[in-house]
């Protein structure tokens, strides 16, 4: 495979998904659009480096060095720094200014590079020096939670300041990268339509060639080893999406 993905979810409340990778024969991949930023980490030629980056609202081409290894926690929605507005992580990404193979630097501060296995320890310890902090209505609303006591405009402006997009946009990219998932398992787009709610399946083109850059015939029927692989795509949940 020109890519070898694993993940796994997180007990921690600030991490969403926590994930690792390594290309082997491929230049290039397919970015598919996120709602959520990720600290990611990353090896080539004997290079380490980390970078922050955010989301990203439309699909894009990114270069895959051959041999690379990374690994990333990706942020669940709400959990932010507060030296990182989320609205500079855009579309963005801010690399750590010394890395060694040992530790990095952010927010000024020098850290130990974590690992797969330990990404919760140190999100932990960045939580406890104040580097990241979490509104945890945000992460409710966007589950479909109600949010008591709260105006409309006030929630909106809280998504805004946690995550740089919003409420809709978040919930388009998300449908999007659903509508990916169950394509590529074989479900017919007039199904898929059905089940995610788009008005119809020209609406559902237009959203997979934005957020995916694939139409559905190319995820239902991939083109083997001459098609550009796509950045990560999971299930979190295992029913599916209703």
């Amino acid at each position: 495979m020109p890519l070898d993905n694993e993940d796994r979810p997180s007990d921690s409340p600030y991490i969403h998904r926590v994930w690792r990778s390594r290309a082997s024969g491929v230049a290039r991949m397919t970015s598919v659009a996120t709602s959520t930023w990720e600290l990611v980490f990353w090896d080539e030629d004997g290079d380490c480096h980390v970078a922050v980056r955010g989301p990203e609202t439309v699909a894009s081409t990114a270069d895959v060095p051959d041999g690379s290894a990374s690994f990333g926690i990706t942020f669940a929605h709400g959990t932010s720094m507060p030296h990182l507005p989320p609205a500079r992580l855009v579309d963005s990404a801010v690399a750590s200014p010394r890395v060694t193979a040992r530790t990095f630097v952010l927010g000024g501060s020098s850290w130990s590079t974590p690992s797969f296995d330990s990404a919760e320890q140190f999100v932990a310890r960045l939580v406890r020096s104040g580097f990241l902090v979490r509104d945890p209505l945000v992460d409710d609303v966007l589950a479909g939670g109600a949010a008591a006591e709260v105006g409309t405009r006030s929630v909106q402006r809280r998504i805004a300041a946690a995550t740089g997009l919003t409420a809709g946009g978040i919930r388009q990219i998300e449908r999007a990268r659903q509508a990916a998932i169950l394509l590529g398992e074989g479900v017919p787009p007039l199904e898929v339509v059905s089940r995610l709610g788009y008005y119809d399946q020209p609406h559902l083109a237009r959203s997979l060639t934005r957020f995916v850059g694939r139409t559905a015939t190319a995820l239902r029927h991939p083109a083997g080893g001459d098609a550009q692989p796509l950045s990560l795509l999971y299930k979190t949940d295992p029913s599916g999406p209703s």
